[in-house]
């Protein structure tokens, strides 16, 4: 699974500011020249940035840590020092990042257009040259004020797949052929178990105006919620999705339980995970003895929506892909409602930074 990085540690560390310059005129006919030291330039921004075309966590792996540049200091001739370059991080649709010692929720990208930003950590004021600290009783300063210094924290970085659909259901139950039928994505797929080894996202094209996402996890297994099999780390790919699709393999022998097994490892993992509205498709009809699983399944499951489908066969596709199409215009108008009566929410960190403006600001002759 190296080549699906969904987890990365890092350590960020926003720049120094400058520090100010302690100077005098000494031009030739300029009797008495006062103070000109520069002030020192302002440190870099830490600023994470969302990038659409990024699909794992990959390049924080090779890179954990990430510094913006010091400010330059100031120099004589009251010139400035340059400001640093601040340090832009990009990260995929639906990463989350956190605090690594805290778990406090720093920011997460999940509707954010392309190039979206946060800026995380500002970078350290430059400090004062002695030009400002000159009056009319000390004509002469020889004192600055030092850069103001940066913030490092230590950050764990998560990624969960976006997508409008999960696909869920044991291994080999036809997850990744249904996938490369209705999508452009081209899975892996082989008549053995676990062929599926990482997350897949195809998209569903329903218009010119509407696509839906739809994801592929690796297969559940029996205990997946308790570490057993791959379940346990993918599961939380599917924990942003709007909607479910169960898939089940009716010619297996445990295909009577197996709606129950499933929704009962999502509750374990994620009481949400299984309360999220979904449909049953029962696959594999092509197979002697499956569509009489398939009904008795259908009689089992009277509050759900199960339909009969056979992907080798090309059998039932036709509605069933209606019925996402259904289940998922249901789920964004209630998601839509919902948003109408919520109103933004600013994360605690963010909070606790609102009002610190004017923290550490620098006046002349102030001690630093």
């Amino acid at each position: 699974m190296i080549q699906f990085a969904d987890e990365a540690r890092i350590e960020v560390s926003s720049g120094k500011g400058g520090n100010g310059c302690i100077a005098f005129r000494r031009e030739k006919y300029v009797p008495n020249g006062g103070p000109n030291g520069g002030d020192g330039g302002r440190g870099g921004d830490v600023i994470f940035v969302c990038k659409r075309n990024l699909r794992t966590l990959a390049h924080l792996r090779h890179k954990t840590v990430y510094r913006a540049k010091n400010g330059g200091d100031g120099s004589g001739g009251n010139r400035y020092g340059k400001d640093g370059e601040d340090i832009i991080i990009p990260l995929p649709p639906g990463t989350t990042v956190r605090d690594y010692e805290t778990n406090e929720l720093i920011c997460e990208f999940t509707t954010e257009s392309e190039n979206s930003e946060f800026k995380f950590l500002e970078g350290g004021k430059g400090g004062w040259g002695n030009m400002h600290f000159k009056t009319s009783t000390n004509q002469a300063p020889k004192y600055a004020h030092a850069g103001k210094p940066g913030e490092t924290r230590k950050l764990r970085v998560e990624l969960s797949v976006m997508a409008d659909v999960g696909l869920v259901g044991f291994p080999n139950a036809g997850k990744s052929s249904l996938l490369d039928y209705f999508t452009n994505a081209r899975p892996k797929i082989a008549p053995y178990p676990f062929t599926t080894k990482i997350p897949n996202l195809g998209v569903l094209r329903v218009d010119d105006e509407q696509d839906i996402i739809i994801a592929d996890i690796p297969g559940i297994i029996e205990g997946a919620s308790e570490g057993a099999g791959l379940g346990i780390r993918f599961l939380k790919h599917i924990s942003r999705t709007m909607a479910l699709i169960f898939m089940i393999d009716c010619s297996d022998e445990n295909a009577l339980t197996a709606f129950e097994t499933l929704k009962d490892e999502l509750k374990s993992f994620n009481e949400e995970l299984a309360a999220k509205p979904r449909i049953v498709l029962c696959n594999k009809m092509d197979i002697e003895g499956a569509p009489e699983v398939a009904e008795e399944i259908k009689n089992n499951l009277k509050d759900e929506i199960v339909i009969p489908i056979s992907v080798e066969r090309r059998y039932g596709l036709d509605r069933a892909k209606k019925e996402i199409q259904n289940l998922v215009a249901d789920v964004f108008a209630i998601k839509s409602e919902e948003e109408k009566d919520n109103e933004p929410k600013i994360s605690e960190f963010m909070k606790n930074r609102a009002d610190c403006d004017d923290e550490g600001t620098q006046y002349p002759g102030s001690e630093m």
